[in-house]
């Protein structure tokens, strides 16, 4: 009498094992792939952000400084500086250059690949808007990677400037806004 081994019953076991393995190792691999790309967008807007926030601190400490004049600064939410406009050349005034030097900024002017103009978030734009009473609202608006939501209405800056493609109705416009009291030592 001849004793059945319990192998032949397992031999096809371990290839399937095998291949249930890759399967769930493919599966993972893909997930990661997915974030390393979410992460990459993600690190994307943070960088835009930091840059938009410098740019705004700029124009705040330019408004600051020269106080005197801080309603010549006004460009109104309709006009924005940089992105799509020329910049001013004519330098007569403190304002002119600290305008130009903003537009340039805007526009990516610090950094520069032949004569491209890399050193900015994408689709830069600034306004100074007159709220009254010696107040004035600084913003910058620039281009999302991806729709999120949009800004509150409030703030006009590049409004419907961004839309094309997912982004509709300002779903991937970002903007920073600051707030600069002048005062009167009247």
């Amino acid at each position: 009498m001849m004793m059945r081994s319990s192998n032949h019953s397992q031999l096809g076991l371990s290839m399937l094992e095998v291949l249930i393995s890759i399967a769930i190792l493919s599966i993972g691999l893909l997930g990661l792939a997915g974030l390393q790309t979410r992460l990459q967008v993600s690190e994307m807007e943070a960088y835009q952000r930091a840059q938009a926030l410098i740019l705004l601190d700029d124009m705040v400490s330019r408004i600051t400084l020269n106080r005197k004049n801080a309603i010549s600064y006004v460009t109104g939410a309709t006009s924005p500086m940089g992105a799509g406009m020329t910049c001013p050349t004519a330098i007569t005034s403190i304002k002119d250059n600290d305008e130009k030097e903003w537009c340039e900024s805007l526009q990516g002017a610090s950094e520069t690949q032949a004569t491209t103009k890399v050193g900015a978030f994408i689709g830069g734009r600034g306004c100074v808007e007159d709220l009254g009473g010696n107040q004035y609202m600084v913003t910058v608006a620039w281009q999302g990677l991806a729709p999120v939501s949009a800004p509150p209405a409030s703030v006009a800056c590049g409004k419907d400037l961004y839309d094309g493609g997912a982004c509709t109705n300002n779903l991937c416009r970002r903007v920073l806004t600051a707030t600069v009291g002048i005062a009167n030592l009247k």
